[in-house]
């Protein structure tokens, strides 16, 4: 997980993993506000909608985002599960049982990892039950691994009954046929696709009703087909009946708090918090009105008797800098023409881009000679000229009150290489610090599954131009046990990674990163940085990295290629040599990068080259993302490492939720609150984790995202 600059709020970073049970709380706190309006179903103590313990076919609304916690006897469940499609859902599950044996040598509760998806065959209709088919646990241990098929139908309102077959753990109670041979054991790493199980071995049926007696409350009752074979033979389960009772409780805000009573013998309790980032809309509403639109009188747009002194008069330079300013936007030049005005912009403050190109074009309408028709405003960031927003005054004047598609339509988005007016020396150089909390988290290892510390970080960029940037970040711990690590790394790879604990122990205080970076732009289309420095906690070297993205394109290319040294524990000045207990870590590393808006939401980027352990290999990585800041997606790495020497978890791969930060202020912010969640944390496929990488940066003043953020254009 990485939760990253909040101020005021909890900063993460080292982070290794997510103990779901305290992290998605923290964050859906801040993030939840889903009335529930009756669309919402109830989730199951697995996280997914369902009954009790069973599944049902029922389906969340498209993006709903849950986090759910539940207990009864021996056995926590910790799960966040995300509606990905109207069909399509996945899950991410951390588990805890106590009491069972696997070890004489093992004196602690069971940790697993599992995932799950389901897919909606049918929708419900008047007459027609919804179906839907699931995989659970298909990458994992196989510990819970079932698979199902589904139907749920309201017979009256209120009123839900549901019926299904189940497979695997799902089947170990009152089974009735079989469709072939499945393998019983626990897979011991982890990781890979259990589909040598899928649909195999003994079948059983499930069911249940539930009776909503209002849109709050809601009574379940229901037959299990999980008989929790393995708990009753390494551990203390001594459940004596299939049939489960529980009440549901749904607040206005989406939360669901629920009592069980199961198996004949245990009390359950579950807390469901849920959101759904696609319709929250965007945020906003306590920042300032912006300037309203002021229109020319009639006859002096041909008035050419003007001049501008930058200092004095309602239409010079300082006037226009000082109504920027006061939107959070800063004036870094202005080339003024007899009828067109280039300026360049920074946007300190909006997330969203087209609200600092609408605030920027209302303001010009107050500040320009009545001759100037033509408006080129181009957004900057790190220096770099992103584009140039093109368009006419007299359409700002006359659609102020027309919809922002109507804008965006006679606005022309341009590759801005050639366009920029430079900046102003004047304003360099600048110097910005900050002091502020962090939080790290380390999680999964199954000897503590959740270790934090927490501290203070000092963080200062010293700007000689626009481009060429000076930054540090100092930490100092004041309480925590990230340190306190006993677990040999069980890994064939070098240590570039699994080491994290002596840093954490021996880097207090310590040097977080220390870096020159100098962006450009090399040629049309073309984006370009250079780092070189302390790039992270554990590496220093040199990091070039390069971008091609056209403005109007929803592909991109990258490429990026670092020289790296391993950093001494202590996090200070000191280098040490690339050679650890378990092997040589390569000096060179990199991948060649590929990124495609997908439409719908949907975007993909694809990363091969080599990692820091030496491996080769593909990053593919998915995210949906929406207008309003929200981004929630999935990665995996698979690299020439055999499973057995990668170790627990087979590969790498996670889970991340990007929300900004404006949700939990009310107020403008570009920062956002980023949180990842991997499995777990090996040396195979690690990457550097160098700050100020291109592409995200670049896209957001591009013409396909500005465009999503359109609708804030006269906000």
């Amino acid at each position: 997980m990485a939760w990253r600059d909040l101020p005021l709020m909890v900063s993460c970073r080292r982070i290794r993993g997510l103990g779901l049970a305290t992290c998605s709380i923290l964050a859906f706190s801040a993030a939840t506000g889903q009335a529930n309006d009756g669309t919402l179903p109830s989730y199951n103590m697995y996280g997914l909608p369902g009954l009790i313990d069973m599944p049902s076919a029922d389906a969340a609304p498209d993006a709903t985002l849950a986090a759910t916690v539940s207990n009864f006897g021996d056995n926590t469940r910790a799960t966040l599960s995300f509606q990905i499609t109207p069909r399509l859902s996945g899950s991410f599950r951390y588990s805890a049982v106590r009491d069972f044996v696997t070890s004489a040598s093992i004196d602690r509760p069971y940790y697993d990892r599992s995932f799950d998806l389901k897919y909606q065959l049918l929708f419900e209709g008047q007459y027609r039950p919804a179906v839907a088919i699931g995989l659970q646990d298909f990458i994992g241990t196989g510990l819970y691994g079932g698979e199902y098929i589904v139907a749920t139908k309201e017979l009256f309102p209120g009123l839900r009954v549901t019926g299904g077959l189940g497979w695997g753990r799902l089947a170990t109670s009152g089974a009735f046929t079989s469709t072939g041979t499945r393998p019983e054991e626990i897979l011991g790493e982890g990781g890979v696709p259990t589909y040598d199980r899928w649909f195999r071995g003994d079948v059983a049926p499930f069911g249940g009703v539930s009776y909503s007696l209002n849109d709050r409350l809601t009574f379940k009752v229901e037959y299990s087909s999980d008989n929790y074979d393995q708990e009753r033979d390494v551990g203390e389960f001594d459940g004596s009946s299939q049939v489960n009772l529980g009440v549901d409780y749904h607040f206005k805000n989406g939360t669901q708090l629920s009592f069980y009573h199961l198996y004949g013998e245990e009390v359950g309790v579950q807390l469901t918090l849920s959101t759904n980032p696609r319709t929250k809309g965007s945020p906003g509403g306590i920042e300032p009105a912006p300037q309203p639109v002021k229109r020319r009188a009639a006859g002096t747009a041909a008035d050419l008797g003007w001049t501008v002194d930058g200092k004095t008069g309602p239409n010079s330079k300082a006037s226009l800098a000082k109504l920027l300013d006061e939107d959070g936007i800063k004036l870094e030049s202005l080339d003024l023409q007899p009828t067109s005005a280039t300026l360049r912009i920074r946007n300190t403050k909006f997330a969203m881009p087209a609200q600092a190109i609408g605030r920027t074009a209302r303001i010009l309408t107050r500040t320009m000679p009545p001759s100037v028709e033509e408006f080129v405003i181009v957004p900057v960031e790190k220096g770099i000229p992103m584009s140039a927003v093109r368009m006419r005054r007299s359409d700002v004047e006359n659609l102020e009150n027309a919809a922002a598609v109507d804008m965006l339509a006679r606005t022309s988005i341009l590759d801005a290489y050639g366009r920029d007016p430079g900046y102003d020396k004047d304003l360099y150089p600048r110097f910005n610090w900050s002091l502020s909390p962090y939080l790290a988290i380390s999680a999964f290892d199954p000897d503590n599954p959740v270790r934090a510390d927490l501290g203070a970080r000092l963080s200062a960029d010293y700007e000689l131009t626009p481009n060429l940037v000076l930054s540090g970040a100092i930490t100092k711990r004041l309480i925590g046990n990230l340190d306190d690590v006993d677990r040999e790394p069980d890994t064939e790879l070098p240590a570039v990674r699994t080491d994290y604990a002596r840093y954490a122990d021996e880097g207090d205080p310590a040097i977080e990163r220390l870096t020159a970076a100098w962006y450009a732009r090399p040629g049309k289309n073309l984006y370009s940085r250079l780092t070189v420095g302390y790039l992270e906690e554990m590496y220093a070297g040199a990091s070039a990295e390069v971008l091609w993205k056209p403005v109007d394109s929803r592909l991109a290319l990258g490429a990026e290629v670092n020289y790296v040294r391993r950093r001494d524990y202590d996090q200070l000045f000191g280098l040490q040599s690339n050679t650890t207990a378990t092997g040589t870590i390569p000096e060179l590393n990199g991948h060649v990068s590929a990124y495609y808006d997908l439409g719908r939401g949907f975007h993909g980027q694809l990363d091969v080259g080599r990692y820091l352990a030496g491996d080769y290999g593909a990053t593919l990585s998915l995210d949906r993302e929406f207008a309003n800041g929200w981004r929630i997606g999935a990665f995996a790495t698979f690299t020439d490492v055999p499973f057995d020497d990668f170790g627990e978890g087979s590969f790498d791969k996670g889970i991340r939720v990007r929300i900004p930060l404006e949700w939990g202020t009310g107020e403008p912010s570009r920062r956002a609150n980023t949180i990842t969640v991997r499995s777990l944390t090996r040396d195979g496929g690690a990457r550097l984790r160098v700050s100020g990488r291109l592409y995200n940066q670049v896209r957001d003043y591009h013409q396909p995202e500005l465009a999503k953020s359109w609708g804030k254009f006269w906000r």
